[in-house]
């Protein structure tokens, strides 16, 4: 039988990496898997985090991949996860290359993925002129026309009062459906917010810098970036698998400690919190997870 662990993380995002660095100063033996394929890899640079105000998503990474390099319990694999299980006292998973990993605990990272509305060439815009956080992004598009897109307009009202803190000259597009809310239809348009149900065909612009939006009848409009309501969906199924429980927001349900109801396995970050979708919130849930799994494996050991 190979080396077993005492905690593995499969997710190397703020949340994954914050977890290594505790766990590696608790002098535990962690595996951290991270196949490179994070949520903000679009970002040009991350916000509202005291200290790194404004840094790049890679940079980031960097410092923090060389900060828990100083802790020689933490093991750093670039591989991809493709099932866990629960084998008696011991978690089981299996990577791309059929390597088998045994470990006593079990942190949950991976994460979302944001599910762009249906149009043309949104994704050429994303991360660079249109955006899905006001508190990432808002402060550079302040006084700016926007465009807010949504689908789901429960969500859509709120998203649309939020941006309008950094910008008034706001348009809001339906993505082809009628806005449903009268009350919420007539207060967004008392504050002189155009709203346009008209389906968007395509986005104008030059290195991904929004200049204009044309729809499927060929109307078009002046705007110069803007934000979007994504739907959000688990990166991975591993908390599936495993048989843990969701919230009402559709994260991975979890306690004061990170602790799912699965003896064992813990959950950081945006796959549990889903919103706010913070680099700085992820980060510190990845510590919390981390105390929660220390704490867990101390109690455990002064019983045995």
């Amino acid at each position: 039988m190979g080396k077993i662990y005492d905690c593995a993380i499969i997710g190397g995002g703020p949340a994954g990496l914050n977890a290594a660095l505790v766990l590696g100063r608790a002098r535990r033996n962690t595996l951290l898997f991270d196949n490179n394929n994070p949520r903000n890899a679009v970002t040009q640079k991350s916000h509202g985090f005291i200290t790194r105000d404004g840094v790049k998503p890679k940079e980031f990474r960097e410092i923090a991949h060389k900060e828990i390099g100083k802790y020689p319990s933490v093991m750093f694999e670039k591989k991809e996860v493709t099932s866990v299980s629960k084998k008696d006292h011991l978690f089981e998973l299996i990577t791309t290359e059929n390597e088998l990993y045994q470990y006593r605990t079990l942190i949950i990272s991976t994460g979302l993925k944001d599910v762009l509305p249906n149009i043309e060439n949104i994704s050429e815009y994303y991360g660079k002129s249109l955006f899905s956080c006001p508190y990432c992004d808002g402060w550079e598009l302040r006084d700016k026309p926007l465009v807010v897109i949504i689908d789901n307009q429960v969500q859509g009202f709120h998203f649309t009062q939020t941006v309008y803190n950094w910008s008034k000259d706001l348009i809001v597009c339906t993505t082809g459906k009628s806005f449903q809310n009268p009350e919420q239809k007539r207060l967004i348009q008392n504050k002189g917010i155009k709203i346009m149900e008209n389906k968007i065909k395509k986005f104008v612009g030059k290195n991904g810098q929004m200049e204009e939006i044309i729809f499927e009848n060929d109307e078009n409009i002046i705007r110069e970036g803007g934000f979007v309501l994504p739907q959000l969906i688990q990166s991975s199924n591993f908390a599936k698998q495993l048989g843990c429980e969701n919230n009402s927001l559709g994260g991975i349900s979890i306690d004061s400690f990170g602790r799912t109801n699965v003896g064992g396995v813990y959950a950081a970050g945006d796959a549990s919190v889903i919103a706010p979708a913070q680099l700085i919130i992820a980060a510190a849930e990845g510590l919390r997870a981390a105390a929660g799994v220390n704490t867990d494996l101390i109690q455990r050991e002064f019983l045995t």
